[in-house]
């Protein structure tokens, strides 16, 4: 059975990467895993261009675990000297656009979903989300979804990490600061200065450290990033923005560091988005135990994925490599699909059939 289901993978993979589907445009590659699991007798729900399914034997009394993946792509950038939607497979490796992130882990994240489909007495139901958008972490992807795919008890996401397990994930906060003074001119001793006032809030952006320290990730980070004031050399300004990033560790969720935050300086803290949260799974979860006992290492992830909208344990894992994403002639051996495959399946099998 695994050895088709690696057989279907690979064909399906190469159908996708001849489909353009830049983030926002995902509607053909969603029409086309909607036919692929139609045509084995699945059924699909679908809003916008994200595809969603259950097991067979789905029981509402059961918890659910839930195998993400995305099907959008980047723009394909300048360097390429192949044709991006030409899925050709030369000395091992299938080429194209998506074929590394992260079609070789949402092929893969579908195989296993087919491997356990149809079996009875799982201790999880299973919950495959093949979503939109997430190259430029949409609204209208996973997390426009989120709500009707029901309660979860604990996520895979699939993104190529050489099936290694990435148990934390940092989260981002972009603040926009401002700080106001008065204009005067800047001959007189008029005005109070925005700039000499936001320069104090530089400094404790530069020199505060958080009580809280990651076992995985260390201590969080704060980097002033982008400045502005002035209009001319003879006036006093009245306003300077400055703007913050913010690599959230596992150690605090989004809100609470802005509120310490904001507790600490006086300038106006606007975040662009307190969407993109930090995630983490406990070392100690089955599915990581069992994944150690595979061979694979555990890890943080520096990178964002769909794993940041997620408010439960998840792990991101997967087939390919993160240093060939967004590549020219982007790649993935038809072997890491393969070997992907089996791990996914042999890393759930002592979780969900109780083995």
């Amino acid at each position: 059975m695994i050895e088709q289901l690696q057989k279907d993978s690979l064909e399906l993979l190469k159908q996708l990467i001849a489909i353009q589907s830049f983030s926002k445009e995902e509607d053909r590659t969603a029409d086309k895993i909607e036919q692929f699991l139609q045509q084995r007798n699945i059924k699909t729900h679908r809003k916008l261009n994200n595809i969603w399914a259950y097991n067979k034997h789905f029981d509402a009394a059961k918890p659910t675990l839930l195998l993400n993946s995305h099907h959008d792509t980047v723009k394909p950038n300048s360097g390429y000297t192949r044709d991006p939607y030409d899925a050709a497979v030369e000395d091992g490796k299938l080429y194209g656009l998506g074929s590394n992130d992260a079609g070789g882990c949402l092929v893969s994240l579908i195989a296993t979903f087919l491997y356990f489909y149809s079996q009875e007495d799982l201790s999880y139901n299973i919950c495959l989300a093949t979503t939109a958008e997430e190259e430029i972490s949409g609204n209208d992807g996973l997390e426009c979804v989120l709500p009707d795919l029901g309660e979860l008890e604990f996520a895979i996401v699939g993104e190529p990490t050489q099936m290694n397990l990435a148990i934390a994930e940092r989260g981002l906060l972009v603040l926009d600061c401002t700080s106001t003074g008065k204009a005067g001119h800047a001959a007189r001793e008029e005005g109070d200065n925005a700039i000499y006032k936001a320069l104090k809030d530089i400094e404790w952006f530069r020199n505060y450290r958080f009580s809280k320290v990651s076992d995985v990730f260390g201590p969080l980070k704060m980097t002033v990033t982008i400045i502005n004031a002035g209009s001319q050399h003879n006036v006093v300004p009245a306003t300077c923005t400055f703007t913050v990033d913010v690599r959230v560790t596992d150690a605090y969720t989004n809100e609470e560091v802005l509120k310490i935050i904001r507790t600490n300086v006086d300038c106006d803290v606007k975040p662009r988005s307190i969407r993109l949260k930090p995630s983490s799974i406990d070392k100690e979860h089955p599915l990581v135990q069992a994944g150690v006992k595979l061979g694979r290492t555990t890890y943080g992830s520096p990178t964002t994925s769909d794993q940041a909208l997620l408010s439960i344990p998840s792990v991101k894992v997967g087939p390919g490599d993160s240093a060939r994403s967004h590549m020219a002639d982007e790649y993935v051996f038809v072997n890491e699909i393969a070997e992907g495959i089996e791990l996914y399946i042999a890393m759930l099998k002592p979780v969900i059939e109780g083995k």
